[in-house]
């Protein structure tokens, strides 16, 4: 929908420093100073208000109401009127509001935030409540009428609001929390778990508030920590995604970082208020916190609510939106299986391609050529071992710097090209500077090193070395302790990598004395990438007698006879099905043997349900 624009309006100090401090080019503030009737009437057709307000403290605090389209607008020039059905015992909003009816001259200061999930239309609102009345109906609920007078209206952009068709419900709210409701209760923490939005009030001094909804992939808000106050207390941590570059909530907590959150359950009805304090974290100082973060917000908690079947609505999920990018992880979450957590991650170095060798249609090996240098640091190139990770930066090559909306493309607006690929190789001793590893083409990265002209010089940054030292597999003829268990190595597709660097020193060696360390590869892949399974069979010797080959898809006329000839002819047992939980429980003993997975987040989460209880160890896909 086209959006009028007005030219009369500045931004505040604190939106100017963060232009700043972002590098925002300037431009003109596009904010109204009324409510245009065109955005009344996008108000009118939103089924969802999310508003905001200050309690006697100066605390914001934010709220969500409605169910049905027309429950707020227009009522006269620049005045909304709302009609909902609220939670009032434990909504703060409405407290807040209706504990005073006017303050001064102007009303209660107020914001809001009218949202269509479904057409993810949204208009942010600033002004002040003139009179508000509520009419108790039933045990905490209750029937809300306010007049909400419009300083400045602004409509909106609809990237990261996954699309929703929301129903009424009449709420049955419950306190759950105790007391200021930190630690925040675990059923909290679940909800922040898969949620995917929320609202956040924000205020500049005693002038203006603002309102508006950051969304993104379920998950996307990150608990830091949930302790007791004395402890440290409770603090989230999200990504700012790249939206319009006004930062007008981001410039509010420049210059105040006090802000208000409401996190609703569109399943449950169940909501979390939080009222506490923000801060900006920008590039390093985000990325060490949340790894591959440009920009995030870190919230201290101050206090909060969480209340069981608060909301007058639901809502279901229609579809995500494709902006979302993938859930950022802390790096206290990330932990071993973190190939950015190393410290080598800050080394200079840079890989230049030497070969690519196409495997399967979809699947390729590239050769690198490392070149290391301390840039006047002191700093060198950390060796890697067998199994690792290496992470390298595609931005020189792929980012196209910033655009507010990139339809044909919108996954590269958050995307920061830092890529992780296991090393498929091990060390090579006549070929120490030598880097390979075995890939899927899946998104910009791997799809400029499938097209790239290998005669012309290609060199991508590397950013280190790194990945889980439990991930190790017990080697034979080692000097390690030997660990009388069944290694049992899932893999599903490219999930092979790790093992193409290790297997030769995992395998059991013929007529060892007191060798127990055995070894078992179940390996899941498409009909497609056969020729992929047949030269790791090559490649280490004594591999098929090992493994137990999963086939799903269809399979060529020549897969099929590679997989008849040449893969039986090593050893490799083939089934032409999915894997099951039958055929991992059966390799090995429970309680002598281990398993190590190495698949994508789906079938990891089942391997992970039929493996309960048993020890195992993982690579994720999901960074």
């Amino acid at each position: 929908m086209a959006q009028i624009i007005a030219f009369d309006s500045d931004f505040h100090p604190g939106e100017l420093a963060v232009h700043k401090l972002l590098r925002v080019p300037h431009r003109h503030n596009p904010t109204h100073h009324d409510l245009p009737p065109q955005l009344g009437y996008r108000v009118a057709v939103s089924p969802l208000v999310a508003v905001g307000t200050l309690d006697r403290r100066g605390r914001p605090w934010a709220s969500v109401w409605g169910g049905e389209k027309g429950f707020a607008q227009p009522v006269a020039k620049d005045v909304l009127g709302v009609r909902a059905t609220v939670g009032e015992r434990w909504d703060p909003v409405v407290r807040e509001l209706l504990a005073v009816e006017k303050e001064g001259e102007g009303g209660k200061m107020m914001a809001g935030l009218s949202i269509d999930p479904e057409t993810r239309d949204r208009v942010k609102l600033a002004g002040a409540m003139a009179v508000g009345t509520a009419t108790k109906t039933t045990p905490g609920v209750a029937e809300l009428q306010l007049a909400f007078r419009v300083d400045e209206a602004l409509g909106n952009c609809p990237k990261y609001i996954n699309k929703k068709r929301i129903y009424p419900r009449v709420p049955a709210p419950r306190l759950e929390s105790e007391g200021n409701g930190v630690p925040l209760p675990q059923a909290a923490i679940d909800l922040l778990d898969k949620a995917d939005l929320f609202f956040v009030a924000s205020k500049h001094g005693t002038k203006s508030m603002d309102v508006n909804i950051r969304g993104g992939p379920p998950g996307f808000v990150r608990v830091l920590r949930n302790r007791e106050e004395g402890a440290g207390g409770t603090a989230l941590v999200y990504p700012e995604y790249s939206g319009n570059r006004l930062y007008q909530t981001l410039g509010n907590i420049h210059d105040d970082p006090a802000v208000g959150i409401v996190v609703p359950d569109f399943e449950t009805g169940d909501v979390l208020y939080i009222t506490g304090n923000a801060a900006i974290l920008v590039g390093e100082v985000a990325a060490a916190v949340m790894p591959h973060a440009k920009l995030a917000i870190r919230i201290e908690v101050v206090e909060a609510r969480f209340v069981r079947e608060g909301l007058s609505f639901r809502g279901e999920v229609i579809d995500y939106s494709p902006y979302n990018p993938a859930v950022r992880r802390l790096a206290c979450e990330k932990g071993l299986n973190d190939p950015t957590a190393d410290p080598s991650s800050d080394t200079i170095a840079t890989a230049k391609l030497v070969t690519r060798e196409r495997l399967t249609p979809t699947i390729s090996r590239y050769v690198f050529k490392l070149a290391t240098s301390d840039g006047g640091t002191g700093k060198r190139l950390k060796a890697w071992q067998p199994g690792q990770h290496v992470t390298l930066d595609f931005s020189e090559e792929l980012d196209m710097g910033y655009s507010h909306m990139r339809d044909e493309d919108p996954q590269s607006l958050n995307d920061d090209f830092v890529r992780t690929f296991t090393v498929s190789r091990p060390i090579d001793a006549d070929a120490v500077d030598e880097l390979e590893i075995t890939v899927r083409r899946h998104g910009p990265a791997t799809a400029l090193l499938e097209r790239w002209n290998v005669r012309a010089p290609l060199e991508i940054p590397v950013l280190g070395f790194g990945g889980a030292e439990g991930f190790r597999l017990p080697t034979n003829g080692g000097n390690e302790e030997k660990s009388h268990k069944t290694s049992v190595f899932v893999a599903a597709g490219v999930g092979i990598t790790p093992l193409m660097a290790q297997g030769a020193g995992v395998l059991p060696t013929a007529g060892e004395e007191g060798n127990e360390n055995e070894f078992r590869l179940l390996w899941s892949i498409r009909g497609e990438d056969i020729p992929l399974a047949v030269d790791v069979l090559k490649r280490i010797p004594g591999l098929g007698s090992t493994m137990k080959l999963f086939v799903t898809g269809k399979i060529g006329e020549e897969e099929r006879g590679l997989m008849l000839g040449t893969i039986h002819d090593l050893g490799a047992e083939v089934l032409e099905r999915r894997i099951g939980a039958s055929d991992v429980l059966a390799e090995g003993d429970k309680g002598s043997r281990k398993y190590y997975l190495c698949a994508g987040p789906g079938m990891t989460r089942e391997l992970l349900k039929w493996t309960e209880g048993e020890e195992v160890v993982y690579e994720s896909f999901e960074y």
